[in-house]
């Protein structure tokens, strides 16, 4: 079948498509409920499977929800087989258990609104769409295809980092299917992320009687929250912000302890070596307090290198044979995209459907845009 003729084979299932996306999305997956997220990869091997997938390993995961790490040949085995293409979707979500009976998986004026649609069960659904299709129209891709399916992207990847680079060292390039751009561009770059503590420590004292043998936590860090937001550089894309602050005890004490926390959002590695040197080098301002630091770079840059530039390119004169018009972008966002690209593998990422709000009440993808993207996955899959 010519790479023209894939979207409207595609358009012609989508009923299928849907339906696939609505059993992912009805299969609730909070990040950190490993019983629910187990009970959906028994579900995704048997989808893996039927996908024509050669072997689905499954990676115990005592720290939450396993992980699945399924091979799709395409004919190419033994050692001369060429360098596989790698793809990865998250399955977990941020929705607790019980969303759906206040955000029912529905369709409304061509969107499907529903947990997790947008981020990432679409994109999930467009991967298993796009290797079923190209099983069942007999296409030999030039590859073989790794697909990983992880369960902790929305926490940080903290058990599945290491899978993913150490299957990402053996790849030719990576596609990755989280939201797009608006407009449906691909991110080619992302800003790599980081997560700090700070803890503070004073002297507690009656606040009436003698609250100058005090020496307030919370002031303390009042001047270091003045002090961390200075150290951000937006005109670069750097951005340091202290979303949780908290301290004190009794209203009538002069507070001893004080904490935050500090997002970090920065676009290249040098910048996130700049930050954490600046972090380290807070010092108090009141006598008789003191400082103590833990955290560091969470996702490293996804920079936009030659290699990835080159990478969209083709996948840009890929996606005009089937009628796309590609474009690229960059977000402040981090995904898994970053661990791929960090150790300098092309990577691809904002392949998913149409679509807006994650992680809100709002999220939704369109329906129209489910056979066109699936339709474009698989054409990179047997072009590239």
């Amino acid at each position: 079948m010519p790479p023209t003729d894939l979207v409207p084979y595609l358009t012609s299932q989508r009923d299928e498509i849907v339906a696939l996306l609505r059993t992912l999305v009805e299969h609730e997956s909070p990040s950190k409920d490993k019983t629910a997220l187990d009970a959906l990869a028994d579900r995704l091997t048997g989808f893996l499977h039927s996908a024509g997938a050669s072997s689905v390993d499954r990676i115990a995961n005592p720290d939450g929800g396993d992980h699945l790490h399924a091979r799709f040949t395409f004919g190419h085995t033994g050692p001369d087989a060429p360098r596989p293409a790698l793809v990865m979707a998250h399955f977990d979500t941020v929705w607790p258990l019980g969303t759906l009976a206040t955000m029912p998986f529905r369709i409304e004026d061509g969107r499907v609104h529903g947990p997790g649609t947008f981020d990432m069960k679409g994109g999930l659904t467009l991967l298993l769409t796009a290797l079923r299709t190209l099983r069942d129209l007999n296409l030999t891709p030039p590859r073989p295809v790794e697909f990983l399916l992880t369960s902790d992207e929305e926490v940080g990847s903290p058990t599945s980092r290491t899978l993913i680079e150490d299957t990402a060292r053996q790849a030719a390039y990576a596609l990755v299917p989280e939201p797009p751009l608006p407009g449906g561009g691909l991110k080619t770059a992302r800003k790599g992320v980081g997560r700090y503590s700070l803890k503070v420590t004073g002297i507690p004292a009656h606040s009436g009687i003698e609250p100058e043998k005090g020496r307030s936590a919370l002031l303390e860090l009042a001047h270091q929250i003045i002090a961390i937001h200075a150290i951000a550089d937006p005109s670069i894309g750097t951005t340091l912000t202290v979303g949780r602050a908290e301290g004190g005890g009794a209203v009538n004490v002069v507070p001893a302890f004080a904490s935050a926390e500090i997002d970090v959002r920065v676009s290249t590695l040098a910048e996130a070596e700049r930050v954490d040197r600046a972090l380290h080098r807070l010092t108090p301002t009141l006598d008789g307090t003191s400082l103590t630091l833990t955290g560091g770079l969470n996702r490293p840059p996804m920079e936009r290198t030659d290699a990835t530039a080159s990478l969209f390119e083709r996948a840009r004169s890929a996606a005009q044979t089937i009628g796309l018009s590609l474009t690229e972008g960059s977000t402040g966002g981090g995904s898994d995209a970053n661990f791929t690209s960090a150790i300098g593998l092309p990577t691809l990422d904002g392949l998913g459907p149409l679509g807006a709000g994650a992680h809100a009440v709002h999220e939704h993808i369109e329906v129209d845009s489910l056979p066109v993207r699936a339709a474009l996955i698989a054409t990179l899959i047997q072009s590239l």
